[in-house]
């Protein structure tokens, strides 16, 4: 276990709202009763209807863009500002824009080509070379009234099986412990729902599909799940203790899984990595400098992470918002971004990195971030409403 310095961020919780009302990064929740509230939305409780619901198929809305498949290399994000899913040309911008349903969080590509893309309403199909929605499959999860905004019920955090037989979508229920919901590609129908923990931001799948692992942003933990059995298992990440629980800011948010032994990499303020195996469900600690909150990670075949670096908690001792380049060695590069980020993908060819400007909280902006990793130049790129997660066709 790597020594790391000591940090008054071991009891930092929700600020006063005279204090917080200036900061942009942080994202904890003070108290979800008001949150549902305000939303419409009150506490829910999961069910399971009939296996047999089926799927709702749609019409395909007309595309705001061109019906010309989009190039290798194009950018496709999620509009969490609309209700739409938005091409991007790293170099000319936005080139269309697909509806697929209120508030777009998580979405994830297939090899084929469609797009599963989580929004409140259900998940949305899209075809990517003829940019048209599919099909919208509802969940089983009851998540109370469509609504928007941070805490708005509903997908979250989605991943694809290897095989792509499979998508696995976290849904949020204001108030209480979400699910994972389990929807078959050939017939595009929820077959099962497993009850994992708060907020599911971030889902992730083995690499040889075996597991699928749901960080649960409100209860510090991953939901460990078996994909052949949907048995379930809690993993405590909280590098920084649990006291504050809805109210603190230092939780756990996006995970990458290392390809080189399927540990999940879960980054923490910049200052410390979590380095999970899930099947012990041991955690080891190693350093980390950008000192910054974190959200949006993802890793490239040989190992790189990256981490979104969304702002300070506490402007007076921690930086502004940045990305994180780390090499499997542990050798860290840090790029200054102007404003909040979210979520981050890597070109094919590993020489730039796309973060989007949404941010779950407010301070967002709707463009990206285009990062050269070589010069480290950036280059900030209109595109989108909002947008939150990003995948390169």
């Amino acid at each position: 276990m790597t020594k790391i310095r000591r940090t008054s961020r071991t009891t930092r919780v929700l600020l006063p709202a005279a204090v917080a009302g200036v900061l942009l990064s942080g994202c904890a929740q003070a108290d979800p009763a008001p949150a549902a509230a305000q939303d419409g939305a009150p506490t829910a409780v999961t069910g399971a209807p009939p296996s047999s619901a089926p799927a709702v198929t749609v019409t395909p809305p007309p595309s705001t863009g061109p019906a010309s498949a989009p190039k290798a290399g194009t950018l496709l994000v999620s509009d969490f500002g609309s209700d739409t899913v938005t091409f991007v040309d790293p170099a000319r911008g936005a080139t269309g824009s697909v509806q697929v349903g209120t508030a777009p969080y998580g979405l994830a590509l297939g090899k084929d080509g469609r797009a599963w893309v989580a929004t409140a309403e259900g998940v949305a199909v899209v075809d990517t070379a003829a940019r048209q929605r599919l099909a919208l499959v509802p969940y089983r999860t009851d998540t109370g009234p469509v609504t928007t905004g941070e805490y708005r019920g509903g997908g979250m955090g989605i991943a694809l099986s290897p095989d792509g037989k499979r998508v696995y979508v976290g849904v949020n229920v204001p108030g209480g412990n979400g699910t994972l919901e389990v929807i078959d590609t050939a017939s595009a129908k929820v077959v099962d729902v497993v009850d994992v923990g708060r907020r599911p931001f971030d889902v992730d799948v083995s690499r040889d599909g075996s597991a699928v692992y749901v960080t649960n942003h409100d209860s510090f933990d991953v939901t460990v799940v078996d994909a052949d059995a949907s048995a379930a298992r809690r993993v405590e990440v909280a590098p920084y203790g649990t006291e504050g629980g809805l109210g603190s800011w230092l939780k756990p948010h996006y995970t990458a899984v290392r390809p080189s032994d399927g540990r999940l990499l879960m980054p923490f303020e910049g200052e410390r990595l979590a380095v999970v195996d899930p099947a012990t469900g041991r955690v080891e600690i190693e350093e980390m400098t950008a000192n910054t909150h974190q959200h949006g990670v993802t890793v490239t075949a040989d190992g790189t992470l990256f981490a979104v670096g969304t702002g300070p908690i506490d402007p007076s001792a921690d930086r502004g918002p940045s990305l994180t380049v780390r090499t499997p060695e542990g050798i860290e590069r840090v790029y200054p971004l102007d404003g909040p980020h979210e979520d981050v993908a890597v070109s094919e060819d590993g020489r730039t990195a796309y973060v989007t400007g949404g941010f779950t909280r407010d301070g967002y902006w709707d463009g990206i971030s285009v990062v050269d990793l070589a010069s480290g130049e950036v280059k900030r790129l209109p595109a989108g409403s909002r947008p939150l997660g990003v995948v390169v066709l």
